[in-house]
């Protein structure tokens, strides 16, 4: 079975719409469900997608997965597009509102925080409007690029940043999760397809989309995000789990990749 077969079913596939992702779903735009990473994982759950681009997270947090070996989105340092936005020093945090999109940026902040013992409330944001009257706010995606790029009265906490400096280690925020319970062979191929085509024509990327502008754009992708799933990533992934149940965030389950 395969996506391009004919009159054969083809594979629901779910993806985040974040300029992140798009050297992973190139040629598969008119194909895929756009949702963010909340909703992605909700869809998984009720057995809606076959696969989906999401968080790292719902695959530790949820036994029903496979991931998709070779292929993530991931950063070594700033990762620019997941941070903690505040007004007052760390110290003095009692609440944080939060993306409500976001799923692995939610624990990751919470692991970060915890091994410097700071444990505050988390709080939904409740639109996007709100964030800069916070003093504490977690953003992620095109939605935290855009508040780093107009003026703002908050000092950044990257993420990303902060695990390298933690680990030494790259941090892993999405993968392909795929259902175990279907035959996904010809799946897989595709996603596959779609990572290699994406990175051979990201200078098209680059050049012809919408968000930001191009010199944003190459800078992001050759700087702060790359998409291969190696030793490295799984180290770092391995890590997160350790963190996670070192502060009560599980359980956690060991991942399962496949090729």
């Amino acid at each position: 079975m395969s996506a391009m077969a004919g009159d054969e079913k083809k594979f629901r596939i779910g993806s985040v719409p974040y300029l992140n992702a798009a050297p992973l779903t190139r040629d598969l735009e008119s194909e895929l469900i756009f949702a963010t990473p909340s909703k992605l994982a909700e869809m998984l759950r009720r057995d809606e997608l076959d696969a989906a681009l999401v968080s790292i997270t719902e695959v530790l947090l949820n036994d029903r997965y496979d991931i998709l070996d070779g292929i993530t989105i991931a950063s070594l340092g700033e990762v620019y597009s997941v941070l903690l936005a505040h007004k007052k020093p760390l110290v003095e945090m009692q609440e944080v509102f939060c993306d409500t999109a976001s799923l692995t940026s939610v624990n990751l902040l919470k692991v970060l925080l915890a091994e410097k013992g700071l444990f505050p409330h988390f709080k939904p944001l409740e639109n996007y409007a709100t964030a800069p009257e916070k003093d504490f706010v977690l953003l992620i995606g095109d939605r935290a690029i855009e508040f780093q790029r107009t003026p703002h009265a908050h000092d950044i906490f990257d993420l990303g940043t902060a695990w390298t400096e933690l680990t030494n280690l790259p941090f892993v925020y999405a993968v392909w999760a795929l259902r175990r319970d279907i035959e996904n062979k010809a799946l897989r191929q595709e996603l596959r397809a779609a990572k290699h085509f994406g990175i051979e024509t990201l200078e098209h990327i680059i050049e012809t989309r919408a968000e930001f502008d191009a010199d944003f754009r190459r800078d992001y992708f050759e700087w702060h995000i790359h998409y291969h799933l190696g030793e490295d990533e799984k180290r770092a992934i391995a890590k997160f789990c350790e963190l996670l149940r070192k502060h009560n965030l599980g359980p956690v389950f060991e991942p399962k990749f496949v090729n």
